[in-house]
């Protein structure tokens, strides 16, 4: 049996968050944020008119970003260094699609508040082991290895009592990727169809919350928020597991909910 050295040479991998802190999960390079109380400059517009998925917003208000958008390339904050900045940390999982949107924003908090309470009554039954249904709506495929990550050693969600089932008909949330192709339509509103109620939907990544790059054109996918209602946004292209992992536990009301304004 090779594997017990190897086991006791290597000591434990499995992350301990969130119960505990993990330096990979704080230090993670997740998002882009928006300098607070920064003058739309020319170097600002030239970042917006550069962002490959028109993510940034340069107005008379004011610049925003929208990280469901946002594919993480960086550009803005080489370009308009005085404008964005790299936000560490893989706690961007966002309660309703507006949350994702940064810079200088209005919040509608009755809003908000209304979508935290009614997933919190969804999710008052869900205390024991949690069983999750996956489905690809029509991913370039780096999502499907974030997730299929958190089954490895290291992020372990059987751990914390999250699992992955095959069957909608056993599942308590609904966790999308990809564009939502015209082709996916259908079989995703029968897959939430089939799910017994109280559910939770959780959009994963640029693709699922706008089309990010590869949207649009013949796929006819701009993102799944016309197919099915989404709960919790998990931005990133893709998101990390660290990230998605953030989202699952936010929908079920394990971890505090945080607004989409907050800076680095």
């Amino acid at each position: 049996m090779p594997w017990v050295p190897h086991g006791i040479s290597n000591g434990k991998l499995t992350a301990g968050w969130p119960k505990k802190p993990d330096g990979y999960f704080d230090g993670f390079p997740a998002a882009i944020d928006v300098i607070p109380q920064t003058n739309a400059t020319e170097n600002a517009r030239e970042a917006a008119a550069r962002c490959p998925t028109g993510a940034i917003d340069v107005g008379a208000d004011g610049i925003t970003l929208d990280r469901g958008r946002c594919i993480l390339c960086r550009r803005c904050t080489t370009i308009a260094p005085g404008s964005f900045a790299i936000r560490r940390g893989s706690d961007t999982a966002r309660v309703g699609r507006s949350a994702l949107v940064v810079g200088d924003v209005q919040e509608n908090h009755e809003a908000l508040r209304l979508l935290r309470r009614s997933i919190a009554e969804r999710v008052r039954s869900l205390r024991q082991s949690i069983h999750i249904r996956h489905v690809d709506a029509g991913s370039d495929g780096s999502d499907e290895w974030e997730v299929q990550a958190l089954l490895n050693p290291v992020y372990d969600i059987h751990r914390l009592g999250i699992f992955i089932t095959p069957s909608p008909r056993h599942a308590d949330i609904l966790l999308v990727t990809g564009i939502g192709t015209e082709g996916m339509h259908e079989p995703l509103a029968r897959t939430r169809d089939g799910m017994p109620d109280p559910v939770v939907v959780i959009g994963v990544g640029a693709d699922a919350a706008s089309g990010g790059l590869i949207g649009g054109g013949y796929t006819q996918g701009l993102g799944i928020e016309p197919l099915v209602n989404v709960d919790v946004w998990v931005p990133g292209a893709p998101a990390t597991p660290f990230s998605i992992l953030h989202g699952i536990l936010l929908a079920l009301g394990r971890l505090q909910p945080r607004t989409g304004k907050e800076q680095p």
